[in-house]
């Protein structure tokens, strides 16, 4: 895998994908730096060994508008503090006045480009776009940007072509080498824990980790399509009917490969979809019809625990309940202490997706798993087992 270590930078300039797309308040400000502080180790080691960094990304939705509250503007001031050293920034990522910037940028210096979805060619993947990026003069491309790494757009992917040299960033390679680890290279027991709102957005990882995982742990809203599909009861619990076919197929296929398929026996029922909600504990296939399931239950909670502790590799993608609302985090809790846990004995543990990551640091445990992903949707295709265009444009 080629990286930046492979590379000599000195008197070179490296025009970076970097995934600076992070949460802005309504005073655009940044309100968690996770992924620019992932970038960090591969900026610092060019900077570091003679080179200087242009760096590219998109912000937000602006659908190929310039938009002023999508601006990379607002993050040139973080980026400034993190590396301890101004930043340039220029309101534009392509043309001749970036060209001038990029000519003129000397070893040392760091150049923050404007929103690459400021144009709608960066989404379609414009082989002209990317050739205007590829233009502005630098002498190698780095593409450090998991959490676009399942985008085929101009500066992810198409991008690539226009470059002899061109390498992963530390953050790509460990991204990749992380989930490797898991889907390739896994320690067994492995066990699956998969949650969420709906199983047709875990359809394809469910099918593609039958082959590796020992235990998948199914929980969220989708459990209850499981339940209605095995003829349970499930009130007004989250249900996609036209699912229920196939998670019949899944239950099977997991019995054919000798998987366990775990659902959560009970969980904690409401009344309504409020935290004020009134609450009770119900077995997950007998919930009364005013009621809905809005988290794991007691039981439930401990049968995944054993799962978990005697488990050496575990990777955990989707809450286990509405986890947002404090009456119904308790299951998700307990799941993320439980991975914690078996982290500490020795298993090796990858968490990935919005609402997993969004758990972990909340409950202060992302420094008690082995690894968290910077990548939800890139990394839900990684173990889909789907060829991320990110990646293949570096390797071929």
């Amino acid at each position: 895998m080629n990286t930046v270590e492979n590379f000599d930078f000195t008197g070179k300039k490296a025009l970076i994908r970097v995934d600076f797309n992070v949460p802005l308040n309504k005073d655009l400000v940044v309100t968690d730096n996770t992924r620019i502080v992932a970038a960090l180790p591969t900026i610092n080691y060019i900077l570091d060994n003679g080179g200087s960094c242009v760096l590219m990304s998109h912000l937000g939705r602006p659908k190929g508008e310039k938009k002023a509250e999508f601006s990379l503007q607002h993050i040139g001031g973080e980026l400034s503090n993190l590396l301890n050293k101004p930043v340039q920034f220029i309101d534009d990522c392509i043309g001749d006045k970036v060209k001038v910037k990029v000519a003129n940028l000397a070893a040392g210096e760091v150049l923050l480009l404007e929103n690459t979805r400021f144009y709608s060619e960066e989404k379609k993947g414009d082989e002209n776009f990317a050739k205007s990026l590829a233009d502005l003069g630098a002498d190698i491309y780095v593409n450090d940007a998991f959490g676009t790494a399942h985008r085929a757009h101009a500066s992810t992917a198409t991008i690539a072509q226009f470059f002899g040299n061109k390498c992963f960033g530390f953050l790509m390679a460990k991204e990749i080498a992380n989930a490797n680890k898991v889907l390739k290279e896994a320690e067994h027991p492995f066990t699956a824990i998969l949650g969420g709102a709906k199983v047709s957005d875990k359809i394809e990882i469910i099918d593609n980790l039958m082959e590796q995982a020992d235990n998948i742990i199914i929980g969220g809203g989708m459990a209850y399509t499981f339940f209605k599909a095995m003829g349970g009861n499930i009130g007004k619990s989250l249900c996609e009917d036209d699912k229920l076919d196939l998670a019949k197929e899944l239950l099977q296929k997991a019995k054919e490969n000798n998987t366990q398929l775990l659902l959560p026996i009970d969980s904690i029922i409401a009344d309504d979809f409020a935290n004020n909600a009134n609450t009770q504990l119900a077995d997950s296939d007998k919930i009364a019809d005013a009621w809905m399931g809005l988290d794991i239950g007691k039981k439930a909670i401990e049968n995944f625990k054993a799962t978990i502790q005697n488990s050496k590799t575990i990777l955990w993608n989707g809450p286990m309940g509405v986890f947002e609302m404090d009456s119904f985090k308790t299951g998700t809790v307990e799941i993320a202490k439980a991975i914690a846990q078996s982290t500490a004995n020795g298993a090796f543990s990858l968490v990935g997706g919005g609402d997993s990551v969004a758990a972990v640091k909340q409950f202060n445990l992302a420094d008690s798993v082995s690894y968290v992903s910077t990548g939800g949707g890139a990394m839900l295709e990684f173990f889909e087992g789907k060829t991320l265009p990110g990646i293949k444009a570096i390797t071929g």
